[in-house]
């Protein structure tokens, strides 16, 4: 076998093998993304509508995603995997429609991209319960457009702020898209949020573009008014449960925190015996706080695996025990810095690592 041919057979088994292992069943568009040839961004942007077919934006030539889905359609026979094929669709205003994979359309390439492999582990009714999530059409989503615009059916004007709905790249109005009788739900109350969605025969998606951040962050969703009625009703009804429900939540995730600070303690100590003991307990908390999208809150992190520490030990004796935040604050570049002020933190890093030093 020739080695770039080898080299490309590797990709797609350990791609298929990581999806495999994470969701108990393995697709094309899972292979692809896990080989980096295709964006999850892309795939979202094609399952909407934006693109209309995935061939499009999937990156290598023709011949090389052939060959990739070649050697992954092999693959499953090895692992005495279930196909299950699954229609994709999205919404549009006038109804569901099938998303395309291939340029040409080609019936038997669209369905080696349709099918799926399932692990027989899975019963037959989470395999049921998997294959309707599968084939769901996403929510369609409206825009909160940001400056003024007209709708391309009826000419009607769309001020700044209002919604409007694009289909093939044209504005539309809500009325024209058949949405007009819905009604807006503002984000912020989950629970009324999932009870509107449940009751609500149609939904959509309301998505507003920030500058700032340089991305579509939701604003909430469009209901119909009878759901969300209903939704409001049992809130109403079981808000004292709710909060009550959300004391008990709140303080179990604090003792876990509590538990896992105690864990991660115990264990830095052992890897890094010469570090102080108030050193190390001050690590332990800074790292295990919930919510500061830290290493120690990573799986890695929670799992207590030794890398993960180590960075976290690394990073307190980066900003406690050299100039890095100096030099940062006077315009230097993070690579810079740290290039600056390796020597220092690996010396201590080091005295940490030996059972015989001490301040």
């Amino acid at each position: 076998m020739h080695p770039n041919q080898k080299s490309q057979e590797t990709r797609v088994h350990r791609a298929a093998e990581a999806a495999l292992f994470r969701q108990h069943y393995v697709s094309a568009i899972d292979v692809l993304c896990g080989m980096g040839l295709l964006a999850p961004v892309h795939v979202d942007a094609w399952r909407k509508g934006r693109v209309d077919f995935l061939e499009r934006v999937i990156q290598g030539n023709l011949k090389k995603i052939s060959s990739s889905m070649a050697i992954f359609h092999l693959w499953p026979r090895e692992k005495g995997l279930k196909p299950s094929e699954t229609e994709y669709m999205r919404s549009t205003r006038n109804g569901k429609v099938s998303l395309q994979f291939s340029k040409s359309g080609d019936p038997g390439i669209e369905k080696s991209y349709r099918t799926h492999f399932v692990s027989p582990e899975l019963s037959e009714k989470k395999q049921f319960h998997l294959q309707e999530k599968l084939e769901k059409a996403p929510n369609p989503v409206v825009f909160q457009n940001l400056r003024e615009s007209c709708c391309s059916e009826c000419g009607v004007e769309i001020e700044s702020g209002s919604f409007l709905f694009m289909e093939q790249e044209q504005p539309l109005c809500l009325h024209c898209a058949g949405l007009g009788d819905l009604e807006f739900l503002p984000s912020g109350d989950a629970a009324l949020t999932r009870r509107a969605s449940r009751y609500s025969g149609r939904v959509a998606v309301v998505v507003r573009f920030s500058r700032s951040r340089g991305r579509y962050e939701r604003q909430g969703i469009l209901v119909e008014t009878s759901g969300l009625e209903k939704a409001e009703r049992e809130c109403l009804e079981d808000a004292d449960e709710r909060t009550l429900a959300r004391a008990r939540a709140a303080e179990r995730r604090r003792n876990q925190d509590v538990e896992l600070a105690a864990q991660m303690t115990t264990q830095i100590a052992m890897l890094f015996p010469g570090c102080p003991a108030k050193e190390v307990a001050e690590i332990a908390a800074y790292t295990a706080r919930r919510g500061s999208g830290r290493i120690g809150r990573t799986e890695a992190g929670r799992n207590l695996e030794e890398s993960a520490l180590t960075l976290a030990v690394v990073a307190a004796i980066r900003h406690k025990h050299t100039r890095y935040d100096e030099l940062l604050a006077c315009g230097t570049d993070r690579g810079t810095a740290r290039e600056r002020i390796a020597v220092v933190a690996e010396g201590i890093l080091a005295k940490w690592r030996n059972p015989f030093w001490a301040e």
